[in-house]
C-alpha cells in the first residue's frame, strides 16, 4: 500500500467533517508540506476522533506549536 493510499484511510474518520478537512488537506497540502508538516499531520491522524475534532474547534488546546501551525492550516481550508 502505498504511503497516499495509507494515509487516505486513516483520513476516513468516524466525523464526516473530520473526513473532509483531513483529505482535504492531504490532496491539497501534503504532497508539497515540507517533512516537519508531514510528521505533524501523521501525528494528528493519532489521535482520537473527539480529541482532534476538539482541537479544530479551538475547544481544545494542543501544547505542540507544530500542531498549532498546522491547526490553523486545517481551520482556514
Amino acid at each position: 500500500m502505498s504511503e497516499y493510499s495509507e494515509l487516505k484511510w486513516r483520513c476516513r474518520r468516524g466525523i464526516k467533517e473530520l473526513d473532509i478537512i483531513l483529505c482535504y488537506y492531504l490532496d491539497t497540502y501534503y504532497e508539497k508540506a515540507k517533512k516537519e508538516e508531514r510528521f505533524t499531520f501523521k501525528q494528528l491522524l493519532e489521535l482520537e476522533d473527539p480529541t482532534l475534532y476538539g482541537m479544530l474547534l479551538g475547544n481544545i488546546a494542543s501544547s505542540n506549536s507544530e500542531q498549532k501551525k498546522l491547526l490553523v492550516k486545517l481551520r482556514k481550508n
